[in-house]
């Protein structure tokens, strides 16, 4: 259906306050991800006076709890349905738009923003290598008929430059593309137009003009050419952030390094402390230095300035002793096992502290992050299966489209196991059938690699037949050119 201009420009501004709405949860998350981590559950005291001595530190937990399931998730391939072979044209289109490095910030935006989403558009140097790139939630939005979690109607990507923001609005039959001024550039307008006409002009989106082509433009790939990564999606809500459990105890664990900087600094060396002195004093004076009253010196004051102040001759000095550091450093570390627990990270991933463990209690310890893993790979695998669809459809390849819709994404194993591990294990399924080229795939090569070292193989064939007849590959006779002869009685050894 084509949509008129205004309808074209609604649309666009309802896509654009959904993102809007969503964009400053996406900041803040991707600033706890970042260490940029405001100090938290403090007093009104303490923020007075020590708030800005401890601006700028975090001890950041965030990121290795966003970061651990991304290191694990390496796409490798994609199998049409009905093959038994990855596709290696789909895979040529991956690495010719440096999917293999770019899916892994889409995995992480997703993993930090909850969402990400790829955009994939036909390229018209090559019609046989579209455009494919992954976009950050905090630029994209895609929209679903009512009632479906799939089926998209629309999808639209903004972003700024300068005085100018912009927007192109994806829809099945058509394209449209817009930009409006900022606020910022707005403020010219002022001087000459009404405050309320100003707000208008800053509001409403104008049709993007672009030497040689049209606005709208034709979609020939006739559905919407971009989807959604979603991370941890529920029935009836928005997807979850990976950081979003982990932020509150992460403002608890910085308030508590604050306090032990503050004892570390303060209290961490024994302390002398006065008793029965009055309160030190400081003369109050008039227009012409005469002295009319006195006041209260403020005791913070003194315990900053590090001044001690007795007055009195009957003041004594007792002991304070050192603070208990470790009571901070415990309660910091029982906070960040809270962490692994509640984020599925494993404790050695965050605390750093590994005893003698064996392979068996490393897998036992790592379960849960294999299970998070082998669920993103479920989730993120929907929306590429969709990605590869939608290249099929912009190569105009209808019929690979078709089997697409129903491929599987191949990715590399989520576990980690040792190499004496992971050979004892594949050389006991060859024993009992395994095909080389599945237990390739399990050792951890991708397709390609799989292919070059089938090549290796049978080069190696064709160089060493004997090696490979004692190995029972090739039968020798197909590989002579003349019969052999048996040596005459008595002969010596090398003669016929």
């Amino acid at each position: 259906m084509v949509l008129e201009e205004a309808r074209a420009r609604d649309l666009a501004d309802r896509l654009t306050e959904e993102l809007n709405r969503r964009t400053p949860g996406i900041e803040q998350l991707t600033s706890y991800y970042k260490g940029d981590h405001p100090l938290k559950f403090a007093s009104p005291e303490f923020r007075k006076f020590f708030a800005d001595r401890y601006a700028g530190f975090a001890d950041n937990w965030t990121a290795p709890v966003a970061d651990v399931a991304v290191e694990r998730l390496t796409t490798i391939g994609v199998k049409p349905y009905g093959t038994d072979q990855p596709d290696a044209d789909l895979w040529r289109v991956w690495m010719a738009n440096g999917l293999e490095a770019d899916s892994q910030l889409g995995f992480l935006g997703a993993g930090i923003g909850a969402r990400a989403y790829a955009l994939v558009w036909g390229n018209p140097e090559d019609d046989e290598t579209p455009t494919v790139t992954f976009e950050d939630a905090s630029q994209a939005i895609v929209a679903y008929r009512a009632g479906s979690r799939r089926d998209r109607v629309a999808a639209l990507k903004r972003w700024q430059d300068g005085n100018q923001e912009y927007c192109t609005l994806y829809l099945p039959d058509e394209v449209w593309k817009f930009q409006r001024a900022t606020y910022q550039a707005s403020q010219k307008a002022r001087k000459s137009l009404p405050l309320a006409a100003v707000d208008e002009f800053v509001r409403e989106w104008i049709p993007r003009e672009i030497d040689g082509e049209p606005n709208p433009q034709p979609n020939p790939m006739k559905t919407v050419p971009m989807v959604e990564l979603q991370n941890r999606p529920l029935l009836a809500d928005d997807p979850i952030s990976d950081i979003t459990g982990a932020a509150a105890m992460q403002d608890a664990i910085n308030y508590l390094w604050a306090l032990l900087f503050n004892a570390a600094d303060f209290a961490s060396l024994p302390q002398r402390v006065v008793l029965g002195a009055e309160m030190p004093m400081t003369p109050i004076l008039n227009e012409v230095g005469e002295v009319i009253g006195e006041k209260p010196i403020p005791l913070e004051k003194f315990a900053l300035d590090r001044v001690l102040w007795i007055p009195d001759e009957g003041a004594t000095v007792a002991n304070w002793p050192a603070a208990n550091l470790k009571t901070y450093t415990d309660v910091i570390e029982v906070e960040v096992g809270h962490v692994a627990a509640q984020t599925r990270t494993p404790a050695h991933y965050l605390i750093g502290k590994m005893a003698n463990l064996s392979g068996d209690a490393l897998i036992a310890a790592e379960a849960g992050l294999v299970k998070r893993v082998e669920e993103k790979q479920l989730w993120y695998g929907q929306g590429l299966r969709e990605m590869f669809r939608l290249i099929a459809l912009a190569q105009g390849n209808q019929g690979k489209a078709r089997a697409l819709a129903a491929g599987t994404i191949m990715w590399a194993d989520a576990e980690t196991r040792s190499r004496a591990q992971l050979s004892d294990a594949l050389l006991k399924l060859k024993q009992i059938g395994f095909p080389f080229e599945w237990l390739a795939l399990q050792y951890g090569l991708t397709p390609p690699e799989i292919v070059d070292l089938i090549a290796m193989r049978e080069r190696e064939a064709s160089i060493d037949p004997v090696a490979q007849m004692m190995n029972g590959r090739p039968d020798l006779d197909g590989l002579r050119d003349e019969p052999v002869e048996e040596p005459e009685p008595g002969a010596e050894p090398g003669e016929a």
